[in-house]
């Protein structure tokens, strides 16, 4: 859990570091629906694909972040996001619904539901 939300700061940060004029990680969607940047490809050392209300990323080493954003730019995310995380690992991690659920309770404040079984990193 803690995994996946140090990878989706550290896509941000190379995003932010890559595309000097990104405010934030959503507007990856705006500059390819603006066709500013394609909606595949890649930037830094992360490959990309922005689907529906979101952006799948992939490290070199084949670790898949994938994440939605909310109407106001907020990253959020979702048990199967986090299982297809923990899968795409090195030394791939599967685990239950309910052990992902445990993991999720047993973050908050840290981690918030903004909806029922979507997640957001809190402030």
């Amino acid at each position: 859990m803690l995994g996946y939300v140090r990878t989706l700061n550290a896509i941000d940060e190379a995003m932010r570091v890559a595309i000097p004029s990104l405010e934030g990680l959503a507007d990856v969607l705006g500059l390819a629906r603006s066709r500013r940047i394609s909606r595949s490809g890649h930037i830094s050392a992360y490959s990309y694909t922005v689907h529906g209300a979101g952006c799948r990323f992939v490290s070199g080493s084949g670790t898949e972040v994938d994440v939605d954003f909310e109407a106001n730019g907020s990253a959020i995310f979702d048990l199967w996001r986090l299982r297809w995380y923990g899968l795409s690992l090195p030394d791939p991690l599967d685990v239950t619904d309910e052990d992902l659920r445990s993991a999720v309770r047993s973050l908050q404040p840290l981690l918030a539901e903004v909806r029922p079984g979507w997640f957001s990193v809190a402030g």
